[in-house]
Formats: C-alpha cells, structure tokens, sequence
C-alpha cells in the first residue's frame, strides 16, 4: 500500500539503503551492502540460511523480556516463531495483544493439519522472523535511532528476517497489525514450508496467480516501480499480493478496510468468481495451517 512505501524502503532492504533525507534518501542504495545482503538473505529480507534455535514447544507463548539481543530494541515477545520488538515506548498492552493476534491465526483443531501446521512454525524459528514496532507514524531511521542506534539495527536486520514493520496508535489499527504479521508468515513461514505454492520465485503457485491479478488490472503495483533489483522486487510483490489474498479471503477487508488500495477485490465471494486460481490457492493451502482471527477479539484489542 501507498503509506507503506518509505516503510519498505527502509526496512525491507537490510542494510541496503542509505539515507540522506526522510523523503530523498529513502531511494539511494549502498551497492556494497547490497552484494552482502544477496548472501544472506532472500529478496532483501529472507534469510538464506537457518540459524534460529527451535524450542521443543513450538506453541508456547512467551513473556516480555527486557534483552539486548536486538539493539537498539530493548524488549521482546515471542510467540509461535515470530519475535516482536520494541523500545521503552511500546506499550506492553499493545506488544501482548499483537502476540495475541499471531496465537489466533494458529489455532489447534480438528481443521487443522497440525503436522504442517508445526512446520510453519518451525520455520519461523529456524529463519528468525522477527517484527520490529514503532510507536506513531514512522517517519524514518533518521527520526527514531541516532546513528549507533543505527549501526546497531543493521546488525540486527542481517542476523533475522525482517521485513516490514508495525506501528502502533495509527489510523487502520487493525489491518495494520493483520497485514504484518502476514507478510512474516508468507515471506518466512509459508516460503519455506510451501515452496512450490508460497514460494518467492519466479514460477512459483503464487507469482503465477499474481500475474494473472496484474494483467487483469485486480492489482495495480505501479507504487512499487523503483524496486529495480529484480529478487528484491519479486519478493516485495508477492509479499503484498499473499497479503491481500489472505486478507480478502478471510472478509476482513469488509470489516477493517482499507476501501481503497492497490487491491480492487473486496471479498472471498469477488476474489473467488474474478481470480479463481488465487483464490484456489488460499483454500489448498490457508485452511489447513492457519485461520482468521476473531473479528471481535480484533475490534476490542485495536478499535478505539
């Protein structure tokens, strides 16, 4: 989505970008880093190599802890395989009920194929997603870290996958949180454990289902045109599309918005009847390792 353009310039490209402005010098790269960064991590922001430890309770939901792990973050929570980071100004409320969220889509139940169910999660783990929060609008790295908070978040994007950010108090609170949440689950999760179907790659279930939403004018990515490295470029695309998908298919869109956005298709119903291969994707697929969280839960935990 548009808003979330300078995000992803700035997060999504671990160690790639160099700022000279809030608003110019989102689009300078470091080639240097950009060559370092291709060894290590998929698209800009996957790791490539499995370093994350796997407890023996994939389901365990975790406390706050004060760490210095991340720097310049200075608190975790870890649920299922995804580590949520924030700094002092994270409420502990907010921190909870986002870990909260991750707990409903993975629900346990005679729906659920809970060996592959474990599998996403395992992945999580072993590829060490991980979703820094941000307190308001971000504005960008030059706004909230000083320069060794910087130097510090570089290490901490080469070490874990991240790619994308949640803000907290902000306007569409509760597609905030859903959307990226989902963006480390497909991009970590579902890449690894579904390749064939969820796979960043070029002929991949979801890339192809993606050109078909493209060509018929469902999807619109012009937003995205100045990722020119063609893997970073593919994984930012799908990583939006997957989303969407998810989302629409879920009937959250309906619920929570946004009205508006790079996605024309509102709901399940239009998503099934305009775009049946991505909509046959979401059902061979989705249901059988996650679900959509409680529309209630989600109206008490970020509607104000």
């Amino acid at each position: 989505m548009k808003r979330r353009r300078l995000v992803l310039v700035m997060v999504l490209a671990v160690a790639v970008s160099a700022f000279g402005g809030v608003k110019n010098g989102m689009k300078k790269k470091n080639s240097a880093c950009a060559k370092k960064t291709e060894k290590t991590h998929l698209g800009g922001c996957v790791l490539t190599t499995p370093s994350g430890v796997v407890p023996d309770n994939l389901y365990k939901e975790g406390n706050i802890v004060k760490t210095e792990e991340f720097k310049p973050f200075t608190k975790k929570l870890t649920v299922f395989g995804i580590t949520l980071l924030g700094r002092d100004d994270i409420s502990d409320d907010f921190m909870k009920k986002v870990g909260k969220t991750i707990v409903a889509m993975f629900p346990r139940n005679e729906a659920i194929d809970s060996e592959l169910q474990g599998k996403v999660i395992r992945n999580m783990y072993k590829y060490k997603a991980a979703i820094p929060l941000f307190k308001g609008e971000f504005k960008g790295e030059d706004e909230v870290f000083t320069p060794d908070e910087k130097r510090q978040w570089e290490v901490t994007k080469q070490n874990n996958s991240v790619c994308d950010i949640i803000m907290e108090d902000i306007p569409g609170q509760v597609m905030e949180v859903v959307e990226h949440i989902l963006h480390h689950v497909t991009d970590v999760g579902l890449h690894y454990t579904f390749p064939a179907e969820w796979g960043i790659a070029e002929n991949s279930v979801i890339h192809i289902a993606m050109q078909e939403a493209i060509e018929k004018k469902y999807y619109d990515i012009e937003q995205y045109s100045e990722f020119t490295e063609e893997e970073e470029r593919r994984r930012v695309l799908i990583q939006e599309y997957a989303y969407w998908l998810i989302y629409c298919s879920w009937d959250l869109r309906i619920s929570f918005g946004p009205k508006k956005a790079e996605f024309s298709i509102m709901s399940a119903e239009e998503l099934k009847n305009k775009l049946p291969a991505s909509y046959d994707l979401f059902l061979k697929t989705i249901p059988r390792v996650m679900a959509a969280p409680d529309k209630e839960m989600l109206r008490v935990f970020f509607e104000k």
